[in-house]
């Protein structure tokens, strides 16, 4: 989940590499914290709503997911566990964790998601991401029964991931990453078995792009965005992060008023699903609305 496009010519959001491949998830969720990330907390509530409907049209008893530019398993953990954004944020303000070694923060976190995992349905993740500490975090945790450092937007599948791959019923991602990586969203798609996954995402607005959807119906997919309204990603960290963010929403055919000039940028989900098995949302088992995160 890191939030940057293709290239520096094309990045119109601040980057906070600092925080991204530590021993442990404390520096990047504390960040997220302060500065009011909310699109886990929406978009995971879709994430499960679109898991049901899918594992009812293929009448599953379980499922495979695959969680692309993982981090340090956050949407795993919102999916997995009975657990909220807000009390993952009010964990890590605890002055505890402030001098605690990295290998204690794991082990205690470990332990607490077993006593908080979903029983059911049972849920196989597997976490993909660049970097390597923020991918052994979420293993060390138990966040990921399997995970892979690579970058697919450079090079092939390893055949371990593609094994993987090729049993995924979904494959879920929040923060732009996977409109802005088109061909690692091929080689994805490519590695998956006959029956492709569910891909479901949450990106920022302006950040979605046409050659991550052709991608995606070259595959036979349909792309969709979800009747949900625009909801809040985080806070901008700057005017100039605003300014690049409106031009980029509009440039994409969105009114950024009432929206990203409330001062945060905002999310949507969308979704990419085989043609036999488009339902309507409003249909669906679960509500894919979800009740605001205070601030």
């Amino acid at each position: 989940m890191t939030e940057q496009s293709q290239d520096a010519a094309t990045s119109f959001v601040t980057i906070f590499d600092d925080t991204y491949n530590q021993p442990d998830c404390r520096a990047y969720f504390r960040m997220m914290d302060a500065l009011g990330y909310r699109n886990q907390h929406h978009a995971v509530a879709a994430f499960r709503a679109g898991l049901a409907e899918m594992m009812r049209l293929r009448g599953l008893n379980s499922a495979r997911i695959v969680d692309f530019a993982s981090s340090y398993g956050i949407v795993s953990a919102l999916m997995g566990h009975d657990l909220t954004l807000a009390e993952v944020f009010d964990r890590y303000r605890t002055p505890a964790f402030d001098g605690m070694p990295a290998p204690e923060v794991i082990r205690e976190d470990r332990a607490w998601f077993d006593s908080i995992r979903r029983k059911v349905p049972p849920m196989r993740f597997v976490g993909l991401d660049v970097a390597p500490n923020a991918v052994a975090y979420g293993l060390g945790a138990g966040l990921f029964d399997a995970g892979f450092v690579e970058d697919l937007q450079e090079n092939p599948t390893s055949p371990e991931l593609a094994a993987e791959l090729a049993e995924c019923d979904m494959i879920v991602e929040c923060g732009s990453v996977a409109q802005l990586m088109p061909a690692a969203l091929d080689r994805l798609l490519a590695a998956a078995g006959p029956r492709k996954p569910w891909v479901m995402t949450s990106p920022i607005r302006g950040n979605e792009r046409p050659e991550a959807a052709e991608v995606m119906r070259d595959h036979g997919l349909v792309v969709e965005q979800l009747p949900v309204p625009p909801f809040v990603h985080r806070r901008f960290e700057s005017a100039d992060e605003q300014a690049r963010a409106s031009a980029n929403a509009r440039a994409q055919g969105h009114d950024p008023e009432g929206v990203e000039s409330t001062g945060y940028f905002h999310a949507q989900v969308l979704l990419a699903r085989p043609a036999d098995e488009v339902s309507p949302p409003a249909d669906w088992a679960m509500p894919v609305s979800v009740a605001p995160m205070g601030a």
